[in-house]
Formats: structure tokens, C-alpha cells, sequence
């Protein structure tokens, strides 16, 4: 069984006014076919836990381990744990002028997969889920990103992961700007891959109407770069009715 573990992870990022230190000490173990939700206030740390995990270099990771069934996901390149099995759909996808969907996708499975996928297996598996969720099969020759709606953005991420078939997928506030139906279909998607794959999830989110409809094992509640309580989904719905604010103040207490 495959497992991504995260152990005592402390993380700063260089602003204007020096090093902040954001993450301090998060310990997180997802097993394949698990998904844990991470719950937390805005500047809680959430993203950077995310793009940490991806590999951006704006993040130094100071001290603490992140590995993949004990290989050293930090001494990785960002292709490197792509090709490992690790997937980031992001808050806020960037655009590639001049890219289109289809080559991008491509382009992206043969240098995961060492090898360019046989083309008519291919074109039915994308077709097949485009159809799955809800896009149009002009979509492909769109350029990425390139005048996509908040629905559309997200839609492709999830057309991404469902092709690229990852290990583990981060998927960060994958449900801000969604519409209710925009929502269903995403986390179809997410369902979908999970059961296909055996893959395991860290949905990265503000609110509990996603939850709704992909049901998570497992509950963290994020509060000033730590982990401040787990629980099951029922720590969710407690998080609906109470917000964070008891996080928040023994976080300044402390």
C-alpha cells in the first residue's frame, strides 16, 4: 500500500520584511484510497503545505521529511515527484498561451509515463472523460487556461488527474468558485479517479460543502502552520457550526 507521510515539516517563505516562517511542524500520513481534508483560516498555512508537497522553490523547507513510500520526496525536481505519482490541481491554474489542451495532456502523460500513449487508446480516453465531466469536445483546442472560467479551470484539472492517474493528489480549494452543479461534477471527478486508482487525497478546503460530496476519512484542522486537531467527518460538521475561532485563540495563547 502505497503512503505519502509528512513528519515534523517546518517551512518559511522570504517576504519584503525577511523570513516568515509558515508551516511548524505538520505531521500527516495518507495511505492509498484515504482522503484527508484539510480545514483552516485564511494565512493558516493550507497552500503552502500544498506547493510544498509540488515542490515550488518559493518555499524552504527547513527542517522535517516528506516521503513517498520512504523515498525523499524533497531531494526530488518537481518533474521527478510528478513522475513519482504526486499531482497538485491548484487554486488558481495559470494560463499557457499558445498550448492546447490536447498537446498540453499529451505532452504531460508521455513524460510521466516514459513513453507517448498509442493515440487511438488515447483520444477515447480523453473523450471519454470530457464527456464524464460535462465539457464540450472543443474544449481540447482551447489553449490552457486561456480565457477559462473558474468552472472550466477546475473542470481541467480534474480532466488532468483523471488521465495522469497520480498515486496522490493535492488538490488545493479545488472548490472556491464553483458553482452547486460546477461542484457536483469536480468532485465526481474526484470520486471517479479514486476509485479507479486507489488514489489517496489531500483536499485542501475552507468549507464543508465540498465534503458533501466527497466524504473524507480523515479531518485536520489547520491553525497558524500546524495541525491543531484531527478527527473523523464529524469534526467537519462541528467546523460548520463553530468555526475556527477556538483554533485561532489558543494558536495566539500559545
Amino acid at each position: 500500500m502505497s503512503t505519502l507521510s509528512i513528519a515534523d515539516l517546518h517551512v518559511s517563505v522570504e517576504t519584503d520584511q525577511g523570513t516568515k516562517q509558515i508551516l511548524r511542524g505538520v505531521d500527516l500520513t495518507i495511505r492509498e484510497g484515504e482522503t484527508h481534508a484539510v480545514m483552516g483560516p485564511n494565512g493558516s498555512g493550507k497552500s503552502t503545505l500544498a506547493y510544498t508537497i509540488a515542490g515550488h522553490p518559493k518555499y524552504h523547507v527547513e527542517s522535517g521529511s516528506i516521503r513517498l513510500d520512504g523515498e525523499d520526496v524533497l531531494a526530488m525536481s518537481v518533474d521527478q515527484r510528478a513522475r513519482a505519482g504526486l499531482f497538485l490541481a491548484m487554486q488558481y491554474p495559470v494560463e499557457i498561451p499558445g498550448v492546447t489542451v490536447s498537446n498540453f495532456l499529451r505532452t504531460a502523460k508521455t513524460a510521466i509515463d516514459g513513453e507517448a500513449p498509442a493515440i487511438r487508446g488515447w483520444v477515447k480516453d480523453v473523450r471519454e472523460s470530457m464527456n464524464a465531466l460535462r465539457m464540450d469536445q472543443g474544449f481540447a483546442e482551447r489553449n490552457v487556461n486561456e480565457g477559462f472560467s473558474g468552472g472550466e479551470k477546475k473542470r481541467h484539472e480534474i480532466l488532468q488527474l483523471e488521465l495522469l492517474k497520480p498515486r496522490f493528489a493535492v488538490l488545493d480549494e479545488t472548490d472556491s468558485g464553483l458553482d452547486v452543479d460546477a461542484l457536483k461534477i469536480v468532485s465526481e471527478g474526484v470520486n471517479r479517479a479514486k476509485a479507479n486508482t486507489g488514489l489517496g487525497v489531500l483536499l485542501i478546503t475552507h468549507y464543508t460543502r465540498i465534503l458533501r460530496y466527497i466524504t473524507p476519512d480523515f479531518v485536520h484542522v489547520f491553525v497558524a502552520g500546524r495541525v491543531a486537531e484531527e478527527g473523523g467527518p464529524e469534526l467537519a460538521d462541528r467546523l460548520e457550526d463553530e468555526g475556527y475561532d477556538r483554533y485561532v485563540g489558543e494558536a495566539v495563547a500559545s
